[in-house]
């Protein structure tokens, strides 16, 4: 696992699957908050707006994106700004520990 996983990640049942995976992730509400981190996991679900901002701040951060498989467009702008890794929910939520890492 990378050295530090922050996870813009609000859903309480949501961040007890991503801790379970990725022991030791740390929880951020803003962008400013994942300065350090080597991984951002963002929930597109409540953060799609802040991808190109962790982008943008943080240009060596790996970004994966994980959001409801009906939200095409939350995906492809995940995509345009910046993420590296956009995956349906269901899929991230299957390996979150691989999806993490490269």
């Amino acid at each position: 696992m990378a050295n530090a996983v922050i996870a813009l990640v609000d859903d309480l049942m949501d961040r007890s699957r991503v801790t379970a995976a990725l022991p030791g992730v740390r929880f951020a509400r803003s962008v400013a908050e994942v300065a350090g981190a080597d991984v951002v996991i963002v929930d597109l679900a409540r953060h799609a707006g802040h991808v190109r901002a962790v982008r943008e701040q943080f240009p060596d951060a790996r970004i994966v994106a994980f959001g409801p498989h009906v939200d095409e467009d939350a995906a492809s702008r995940a995509r345009l700004d910046g993420a590296d890794l956009v995956l349906p929910r269901s899929r991230f939520f299957q390996d979150p520990a691989a999806a993490a890492n490269p």
